[in-house]
């Protein structure tokens, strides 16, 4: 069985929903596939929470009415028959009585903000295994609230998956196409939660891996990852094949075809994921696998916004437990590092989220000196094939960047990465010189 997901963009049009039943039915395999909301309602529904959290109600049903009126619309033009039509009527009605409902509850809460933002799933997922049945091909909808969960820390639960998959799927074994939702989940109180933003395709690669799928396939509306941002770079090319190692260090610095978390539990239970486009459904795209071609230098990824922190020690030289007590302030306050540089004396670090920033500077205080941070900055990684006994790695990356200033550089820590830090404003100067002088484009 193969799991295949596809994200708002391609279901954000009847025709898409079209093209994605032909894609689903072009061969006789089982798939379990997973469904984003249309493109533009999450937006939408967050849009009102926000009314509703202002006090604005009348600002509120008047943005629901509008929503309202984009499926009224959306189900005219997917369904073709009288009585499909009235299916996935009665559905857009039910989910924006829903919708409404919450209006009511008063103050507006954040269990009501998750429940609202669930409805863009609920909704998709609802129209289109309808539409397949209007079609008459043997389908079924497996709620996600049924078998994904989280735990207190936010991790999804992946043995409660597996578990209850391995229920579930045999109770609709004579059904070729499972539906379900990405992105929504329980959270330990029963509630309705999310896996944050993006987290559809870490829905699917939770399925594949609790099913020890045959393959994951995400469909965008990009034929694959390239080597460098497209939106700032004009000549990239696609990545064949990446490991799932340097597929992880690139979602997780910056490139936005994939959320960071996916690759882990592909990784894990060894299934390839394949990354491609609803578009161009021939082109090859990216396979994500164990082993791939051994090319020095695969992509280059950047992350924005991140805040780097200067700590000095205010002992002199063999100051141990340093590194020790200045991350556990970091893990107290929930707050992950992405690069590291030491000296004797000094730690650099830097953060993508200054939220705790000065609760951590309060108390790193207490013991060290410290500079000011620098805002804006951004980290530029390289991924490829890096192990120590190649030459001229570094030398190749330093002479790219040599017109653009260095702030701190992390190589060594990984065969599959060198990530840069310069101001973010230097970042498309730096991608573009990158691609220049790694891939001579």
């Amino acid at each position: 069985m193969q799991v295949w997901k596809f994200g708002g963009t391609s279901v954000g049009k009847p025709e898409r929903m079209h093209s994605i039943r032909t894609l689903i039915t072009a061969d006789s395999g089982r798939k379990i596939v997973v469904l984003s909301a249309l493109s533009g309602t999450t937006n939408a529904l967050l849009a009102i929470g926000e009314s509703l959290k202002a006090n604005s109600d009348a600002e509120a049903h008047e943005k629901i009415d509008a929503l309202k009126a984009h499926y009224d619309s959306f189900i005219k033009e997917l369904y073709q028959t009288p009585e499909g039509l009235a299916k996935g009527q009665q559905i857009v009605d039910s989910e924006f009585g829903f919708i409404r409902s919450l209006t009511k509850i008063k103050p507006y809460t954040l269990k009501q903000e998750k429940e609202l933002v669930a409805e863009g799933e609920l909704l998709s997922t609802q129209m289109f295994q309808a539409y397949l049945d209007e079609c008459g091909e043997s389908s079924v909808l497996l709620p996600a609230l049924e078998f994904m969960r989280i735990d207190a820390d936010n991790e999804p639960e992946l043995d409660y998956t597996e578990q209850k998959l391995a229920e579930m799927l045999p109770q609709h074994q004579a059904k070729q196409l499972i539906i379900t939702q990405g992105f929504i989940c329980r959270n330990p109180r029963g509630e309705i939660d999310n896996l944050k933003r993006g987290g559809s395709d870490y829905t699917a690669s939770l399925i594949g891996g609790a099913i020890r799928a045959e393959e994951i396939q995400i469909w965008t509306d990009i034929s694959g990852m390239h080597n460098n941002d497209p939106r700032i770079v004009k000549k990239t090319v696609p990545i064949r094949e990446l490991t799932f190692d340097e597929a992880a260090e690139l979602a997780y610095f910056g490139a936005k075809i994939l959320h960071p978390s996916t690759i882990t539990p592909a990784r894990k239970y060894g299934v390839p994921v394949r990354l491609k486009n609803t578009m161009e459904p021939e082109a090859f795209g990216t396979l994500i696998a164990t082993d791939t071609s051994d090319q020095v230098f695969k992509a280059v990824a950047a992350k924005d916004n991140i805040t780097a922190l200067y700590i000095h020690s205010t002992r002199m030289l063999n100051a141990y437990g340093f590194l020790r007590r200045i991350f556990e302030i970091f893990e107290k306050y929930k707050t992950p590092v992405d690069m590291i540089a030491t000296s004797e004396v000094s730690v650099s670090v830097t953060v993508d989220n200054p939220e705790n920033v000065p609760q951590i500077m309060e108390e790193l205080r207490t013991f060290c000196d410290l500079e000011e941070p620098d805002y804006d900055q951004c980290i530029v990684c390289i991924v490829g094939n890096f192990s120590a006994d190649r030459e001229g790695i570094a030398l190749k990356v330093l002479e790219a960047m040599r017109n653009i200033p260095i702030r701190m550089i992390s190589y060594g820590g990984s065969e599959k990465n060198i990530s840069l830090l310069i101001h973010g404003n230097y970042k498309a100067q730096a991608l573009n010189a990158l691609n220049e002088g790694l891939f001579g484009l």
